[in-house]
């Protein structure tokens, strides 16, 4: 099948790629519709490893996706030809401790999507396990189907941060994750977000999506603003959702006493932890990775158009185009968001 293949680090191809997946009683068949582009597909494609994971061979990038069954195994009624269906890219071992534990997630053993050795999917078609299949409501596009997965990253830190009606919260970073991040913490509850980031465009797009107020730091002081906005009491909660090391060190600057941090981002190394700040507010620190148990609830508040995610969806290519499409995700413009590849158009 054609697919996109990382060859090697900084050289990609759509070509051939020849890859048999036999379909087992509880797996089904999908055509693939929609792929995202994740910025973990740009660090393999740019520096070849994340942490310990390293390419050593072809690889076939993309884990966000949708699609259409085309076939379902002997022993899947829960799912038929023809629906539509977004696909969660984490698979566990049953039978591990974290596993039972409910905290699949955190499985040493998960094989996930693009994650070498593991193929992602830039091809035209999968075979994936039925329960880590799940349907989209009638209102929901595929394009939005591949959204889920950065989605259900920003509703597990939503869930960890234990939300309370009427939070206020402040979101580090507008990109990707930090927009949805967003999003999933006013569906959870939280009466407005303060978001900050550098690039203005990003942050006027943020302004648009609700009850959101932007704070560009090149040109305001973050602190100065939560404190004006919540009578100097400071964010209920706070995420940081940008990986800078700057940023995530003065989290507990902006944090209400009592209040709940969040880290999401992922810095390039250690970070100055200050616990003097931390324990004066008795804070609560809770840091995620990737997610688990939140498809079905992101795709019932999409369905029900509580989150709208359409709008972060900047930039689609066709499968054709699919090597332009990571060399502008490399360099994207200030405007841009969430890029996207249609493999069935």
């Amino acid at each position: 099948m054609q697919a996109v293949v990382l060859e090697q680090v900084g050289q990609l191809s759509l070509r051939d790629f020849p890859l048999a997946e036999t379909l087992g009683p509880r797996d089904v068949r999908v055509a693939v519709h929609t792929v995202g582009i994740c910025g973990s597909d740009i660090h393999y494609y740019e520096h070849g490893r994340i942490g310990p994971f390293v390419v050593t061979a072809p690889l076939i990038l993309g884990h966000e996706a949708s699609g259409t069954i085309v076939e379902v195994g002997a022993e899947v009624n829960n799912l038929a030809v023809g629906d539509r269906v977004c696909m969660e890219p984490g698979l566990p071992d049953p039978t591990s401790r974290a596993t039972r534990l409910g905290m699949y997630n955190l499985d040493p053993g998960v094989v996930f999507w693009a994650t070498p050795p593991v193929h992602g999917v830039l091809r035209e078609s999968v075979v994936h396990p039925a329960d880590f299949t799940f349907k989209l409501p009638d209102n929901v596009s595929y394009g939005e189907g591949a959204m889920v997965e950065p989605l259900a990253v920003g509703m597990h830190a939503a869930n960890k941060a234990q939300i309370r009606p009427g939070d206020v919260a402040v979101v580090i970073g507008a990109g990707t994750i930090g927009m949805v991040t967003a999003l999933a913490a006013l569906a959870g509850g939280c009466s407005r977000v303060i978001m900050s980031d550098v690039v203005g465009p990003k942050l006027e797009l943020a302004a648009s999506l609700g009850p959101i107020r932007p704070v560009n730091v090149r040109e305001a002081d973050l602190k100065t603003v939560v404190m004006a906005e919540t009578d100097g009491w400071g964010a209920d909660l706070v995420f940081e959702a940008s990986g800078n090391e700057q940023a995530a060190a003065g989290v507990f600057e902006l944090l209400c006493p009592g209040g709940r941090v969040v880290f999401i981002g992922m810095p390039n190394g250690p970070l100055p932890y200050d616990v003097v700040a931390a324990q004066l507010k008795e804070a609560r620190v809770e840091h995620i990775f990737r997610y688990a148990h939140v498809y079905p609830r992101a795709l019932a508040l999409m369905g029900s158009r509580k989150i709208d995610l359409t709008p972060l969806i900047t930039d689609v290519f066709p499968f054709a185009r699919s090597l332009e499409a990571f060399e502008y995700a490399r360099h994207m413009p200030p405007t841009a968001v969430k890029v996207q590849v249609e493999v069935a158009g």
